[in-house]
């Protein structure tokens, strides 16, 4: 039996919810939300299929799930420029979720951005293992990539890394093919604006999202091992400590570990120390220290 709770039911919370049980990947759902006619609305939506799932509103049941996903606060609208931009307006939905989360032993999944900020914030917070605390991103990013490169005929492995947002990382070195600075800061243009694309056309992203993380959830509770790129907390990796990063990690039901050492060239390099410093500065504003 799994269970997930989704702090957050909005467009990426209630549609991980209802992917993760159609995919028959949970076995319990504990839902919660600050609005309480859209937490209405999405029990009896998600009631309302052939899915013979439990569902309960009970907040008092969020520490006790296996998979907890923060999906709650404010999301990136046309107005928002950045992801960071909603550093200010989601803390305190982050302060008031992780009184929700005291005494919780499974493993956190973050959505609401800036992602990797609120990564760092929980796991210190909350003293989580980093392997438990888990910044959702780099799985939708690298797809993105891999979509823009493979409309320009290059093929390969398609990763991104760094902060899931203006300060992402494509790794064009793991291509097949060279790919010249011009081009790579052309493509990486494009990337960071791909999610706005979908925000400006149906209000938001969903679909892209919530399979991914269902996905990630599959991994977490299942038995096979994979890498992916996902943000967790740096204790000198690449660099970097006291943030939380898009790195490669190996994903399974011991949690998330940072794949240390993954090859970078000098353009991957000096972009990955701009997104590093970047969170690092996020992250000191944060009131985690004891």
């Amino acid at each position: 039996m799994t269970s997930l709770a989704v702090l957050g039911v909005g467009r990426i919370g209630g549609e991980t919810a209802f992917v993760a049980s159609a995919l028959g990947i949970v076995d319990e759902l504990i839902l919660a939300d600050s609005y309480e006619p859209l937490l209405r609305a999405q029990v009896l939506d998600l009631s309302h299929t052939p899915l013979d799932i439990p569902i309960t509103t009970d907040r008092s049941r969020i520490s006790e799930a296996d998979i907890c996903l923060f999906a709650a606060g404010s999301p990136r609208n046309p107005s928002i420029k950045t992801r960071a931009d909603l550093f200010d307006a989601n803390l305190p939905v982050a302060e008031i979720c992780s009184k929700y989360l005291k005494g919780f032993t499974g493993s956190l999944i973050c959505v609401t951005n800036p992602m990797d900020i609120f990564c760092y914030y929980f796991a210190e917070m909350l003293e989580i293992p980093r392997e438990h605390c888990i910044g959702f991103g780099g799985q939708l990013d690298s797809r993105r990539f891999e979509i823009a490169v493979r409309e320009r005929g290059i093929r390969g492995p398609a990763w991104v890394l760094g902060e899931h947002g203006e300060h992402q990382v494509p790794l064009f070195s793991h291509l097949d093919t060279p790919v010249p600075e011009a081009e790579r800061e052309e493509i990486l243009t494009g990337l960071r604006r791909s999610s706005m694309d979908v925000i400006q056309g149906k209000g938001g992203t969903a679909f892209g999202p919530a399979l991914h993380i269902a996905e990630l959830i599959r991994l977490l509770t299942g038995e096979k091992k994979e890498t992916i790129t996902c943000a967790l907390s740096l204790r000198g990796e690449y660099g970097f400590s006291d943030c939380a990063m898009g790195v490669p990690a190996e994903v399974s039901r011991a949690g998330a570990k940072v794949i240390e050492g993954w090859p970078l060239d000098a353009w991957e390099e000096k972009h990955l120390n701009n997104a590093g410093e970047f969170v690092q500065s996020l992250c000191r504003r944060l009131d985690v220290r004891s």
